[in-house]
């Protein structure tokens, strides 16, 4: 069965970066795509990032793109969110979350996914 499991959050002051990880586990066979969700207090859920797992097709949400920058280690397909030049807009919980790839490309609808982490949380602020 498929886990991921997260680490990384925190408090960081504005203009600060942190990065998260997704570590999947029990990934079956065939390609995958991870991406990066957040939400923020009364805000719908916004995808902001995606990877395939074999290929390394990467996408961008407009609000991050510049700023952050998703990769993947080879060795165990752990996927890195590495988040620089952060604002207080920015302050939400982060989960990532698999699906099986069914296209070349990656997206950022959060019903795609069928399998997610637990979440964590990014706080940005002074």
């Amino acid at each position: 069965q498929l886990q991921l499991v997260e680490s990384g959050g925190g408090l960081v002051q504005p203009g600060g970066s942190l990065t998260l990880s997704c570590a999947p586990s029990g990934l079956p066979s065939g390609n995958y795509h991870i991406a990066w969700f957040r939400q923020a207090p009364g805000m719908e859920r916004e995808g902001i990032s995606c990877i395939r797992i074999n290929g390394g097709t990467v996408l961008y949400a407009d609000s991050v793109k510049g700023r952050f920058t998703i990769s993947r280690a080879f060795a165990n397909n752990t996927v890195y969110l590495q988040m620089n030049n952060l604002a207080p807009e920015d302050t939400g919980e982060y989960v990532c979350a698999a699906a099986r790839a069914v296209s070349r490309r990656c997206g950022l609808e959060t019903r795609a996914y069928t399998d997610w982490a637990q979440g964590t949380q990014v706080t940005v602020s002074s």
